[in-house]
């Protein structure tokens, strides 16, 4: 059975870093993208960033760019978001997903993860 698990959200200030894992089990790593999502309460679902299986990345927002970095470990069927200099516009549920293509259009991927909660405040 395709599973993904989030883990490593939390309570952290302004300017401080968390690094987000998926772990992936039921399928093998190599065959699908990875792609992170958010939803903060009371918008829609974004995009943040997507990794095929040759280690490309694509961040989808300018927010984000040069503070995210996604990456994976296929041997560890794991893909992580490093996400730095946050902000407390960042609060948000976090996602992961998986398909075969990467897209910024969350109706696009069909696995999800349950997410974990990422929140940045004083």
């Amino acid at each position: 059975q395709l599973q993904l698990v989030e883990s490593g959200g939390g309570l952290v200030q302004p300017g401080g870093s968390l690094r987000l894992s998926c772990a992936i089990s039921g399928f093998t790593l190599h065959n699908y993208v990875i792609g992170w999502f958010r939803q903060a309460p009371g918008k829609e679902r974004e995009g943040v960033s997507c990794i095929t299986s040759s280690g490309v990345s694509t961040n989808y927002a300018d927010s984000m760019k040069g503070r995210f970095t996604i990456s994976r470990d296929n041997a560890k069927n794991t893909v992580y978001l490093q996400m730095n200099s946050l902000k407390p516009e960042d609060t948000a549920t976090y996602y992961c997903a998986a398909d075969v293509f990467c897209s910024s259009d969350y109706v696009r991927m069909d696995y999800w993860g349950k997410g974990t909660l990422v929140t940045v405040s004083s």
